[in-house]
Parts: C-alpha cells; structure tokens; sequence
C-alpha cells in the first residue's frame, strides 16, 4: 500500500494512493490497528495531503552516510548519533518550511524514514521487518549556526527543532525493501543528493535494533535514517523535493517566517 493521510470536507482520512494515480481509495481505521477499503475513492484534485503521521515522535541519526560524514571533515562516530525533534516540526508534502525571522544558515537534509508499526523494544536485526509499517520520504532541516554551538555543549534541540523542520511524506509505502532504495533531492529542480540506502552505515534493521535496545519504540514513530553529502542551504523562494524509489516525492516551498 501507499498509505496517504488527507483531509476533505473538514475530516481526516486514510486511503491507499496508488503511485500515479489520480484517485485515492479510501479506508477506514488507521494503520496501526487496521485499514480495510470503504469501497468509495476521493480525487486527489479534491483533497489536502496531510503528514502521514499525525503528530509522531521523530528519531534522528545522525552521520549514518560515509559521504556526509567526509563533507563534514569528521570521524566516524563511535557509536551512533541519535537526536529527537518535537512533533511540532512536523508537516506534509506542500506545506511550507518556515525559515526563522533569525536564521542564517538553514539545511536541507534528504533522508529515507522509518515508520514503526507496533510497540517494539528489545528487536533483534533479523526481526526488525516485523515491527515496521513503512518508508517515507523525509527533509531534516537543520539551522547549522545554532546546531553547532548546542553541539560544541553536547546538546541538540532548537538546530534540529523548529517549527516545520521535519518534513514528511507524501504517503509511507509498505512493502519496501529498503537496503537499495535510491534517493535524490533536488534543490529549485536541481539535483544536490543522489545516493542509495545501500550507503547506509546502519541500516535500517539496525537502527530499529539499537533504538529499541535502549527505549520503546511506539507506534507512528518516524526514525529518520540519516542523509547523503551534497547537503547545503535554503533561501525564501526554494523548493525542496526528496524522492525516493517506490515511495514519492516530497515537496516543500520555503517561506520567510513572518513576526
């Protein structure tokens, strides 16, 4: 499935939006209980696409591609580098990234997400397939002035935090193999990342392992898997579009935040 989050007529609903298609088939209940098909379809025309997941808890990973790590001239870490943002810094494809009134230095940052099916702790790798929903497409967008100096104290929050900083969408795909999904960001049309899941330092069962070794993974938890070189800035007036393979297209225009 393709599962899709969309409003029309003032309620939320759940569908099945097959990959270019134009309707979307609608169902009942949600996808962490159980979706079964109401038989009635919605235009995609019609609709508003919501974030897919409704006010989810977001894990980061951070360095988890050698490329990015050689862009930053740093080490591999250790162990893995692990951040939260709030769920307040998350919105759906076509929604607007608000670039602070204060901000000097915003990043894109193209990532493949992980979204949690069931309550999950303690997983080994080999059975990390079982407690996954989907995939879907997901934007870390970071302020680097202020990520630096909440780095150089061993914090991270407001760099990674703000307000629509965490992009998600446009639907979570299930059924993916992720181990060799390619995936490309493109900056106003043109490409800045292209990479595949494969580069993946952890991969997927990997990460869901280790986060589960240490704290409980709950349903609608996006992990966001880490991003490829080729990050850079973003001005008022961008479009940023993550693709990945067999999931879609996120897009998000950036807009001046206005106080």
């Amino acid at each position: 499935m393709r599962i899709v989050r969309y409003s029309l007529g003032g309620e939320c609903y759940y569908g099945d939006w097959k990959s270019g298609g134009t309707e979307i088939a609608r169902c009942e209940g949600d996808p962490f209980t159980g979706l079964s098909p109401t038989g009635r379809t919605d235009e995609v025309d019609r609709v508003t696409v919501l974030a897919p997941l409704d006010r989810p808890r977001v894990f980061g990973f951070a360095y988890n591609y050698a490329s990015h790590i050689d862009e930053t001239d740093r080490e591999v870490p250790e162990v893995p580098v692990c951040f939260m943002k709030p769920s307040t810094a998350v919105i759906g494809s076509g929604e607007a990234v608000v670039y602070p009134a204060a901000g000097e230095l915003i990043h894109f940052e193209g990532e493949l997400v992980v979204v949690i099916g069931k309550r999950a702790r303690h997983v080994k790798p080999a059975e990390a397939h079982e407690y996954i929903l989907g995939y879907t497409c997901g934007n870390d967008v970071s302020d680097r002035i202020v990520q630096r100096k909440e780095s150089a104290f061993g914090t991270l929050l407001i760099g990674k935090g703000q307000d629509t900083f965490a992009p998600l969408g446009p639907v979570v795909a299930t059924g993916l193999d992720p181990s060799g999904l390619s995936l490309t960001t493109r900056l106003n049309g043109t490409v800045v990342q292209s990479a595949s899941t494969a580069d993946l330092l952890l991969d997927v069962p990997g990460i869901v392992s280790y986060l589960s070794r240490h704290l409980t993974l709950l349903p609608g938890d996006a992990i966001m898997t880490g991003t490829p070189a080729g990050v850079g800035p973003i001005r008022p007036g961008d479009e940023v579009e993550v693709e990945i393979e067999g999931i879609g297209v996120l897009r998000n225009p950036v807009v001046a935040e206005q106080v």
